[in-house]
């Protein structure tokens, strides 16, 4: 597997408050995450380190995940208890007192993915069937759509957009959503923050995704691209391409 992790404060925000990273267990197994951190001040970036920092120590420790069943149960496993770590700190600390943050993750494998998503940042795929959104964002706008309130095209501008309904480490239980897909040879996930999906629209991430720049140019593109829109927030991704001969236990790019 080819893997691409890159962050970018943007053109406004002082600080970055986005984490993530490619993390390989023991059996050279990826774990790709993207965090955005929300709440207090400065207390964005200190619950999306949080969870990032334990989903790598986790997942580094992690071993004998051999199948879909294997990926979700390690997910529901591990992520309520970094939920309360992050919770527990927010709670003992006044200048972290509501902070929490998104969370969506791809766990790897040569048959299979599967993604975990809490909040609005999303997992797309590009496959032989085109260029989808495998996630659901969990907020105040796409409910009203899913509820037929509003329609696609007004939520684009809802003066609520940025509304969130979920977050890890805001409450002391905590709901997510986990699906598995077929991951093969020539596929490529995309993970990214709202920074990235609120300025570059999904036909300027398909053709970014499919011209021959290598993985690093084209992150670089798609940021630089969310730039020029704007760059009101913080700006990360990871992207993941599924090579022809991957040994799975090799570097990350």
């Amino acid at each position: 597997m080819k893997a691409v992790f890159k962050t970018d404060r943007g053109r406004i925000r002082q600080h970055n408050e986005d984490s993530g990273g490619i993390f390989i267990n023991r059996d050279g197994q990826h774990l790709c995450v993207v965090a955005d951190g929300m709440g207090g001040h400065r207390a964005g970036d200190v619950a999306s380190s949080m969870a990032i920092k334990h989903l790598e120590e986790m997942w580094k420790d992690s071993s004998g995940i051999e199948t879909a069943s294997h990926a979700e149960d390690w997910l529901r496993n591990s992520i309520p208890l970094i939920n309360q770590v992050v919770f527990q700190h927010s709670q003992q600390h006044a200048e972290c007192e509501g902070m929490g943050t998104t969370v969506v993750a791809a766990i790897v494998t040569p048959l299979f993915s599967t993604v975990l998503n809490i909040g609005d940042s999303r997992c797309y795929i590009l496959n032989d069937t085109g260029f989808q959104q495998l996630t659901e964002d969990h907020t105040l706008v796409n409910e009203l759509v899913r509820t037929g309130q509003i329609s696609r095209e007004d939520a684009e501008h809802h003066p609520r957009k940025n509304v969130i309904l979920r977050a890890l480490g805001t409450e002391p239980d905590i709901k997510m959503d986990i699906r598995t897909i077929m991951f093969e040879e020539g596929d490529v996930l995309l993970l990214c923050s709202d920074g990235l999906s609120n300025k570059v629209s999904t036909d300027e991430m398909d053709s970014i995704l499919k011209n021959e720049e290598k993985l690093e140019e084209k992150a670089t593109t798609l940021i630089n691209l969310a730039n020029e829109h704007g760059g009101e927030d913080n700006i990360t991704l990871v992207i993941l391409q599924f090579d022809v001969g991957d040994d799975w236990g090799g570097d990350t790019c």
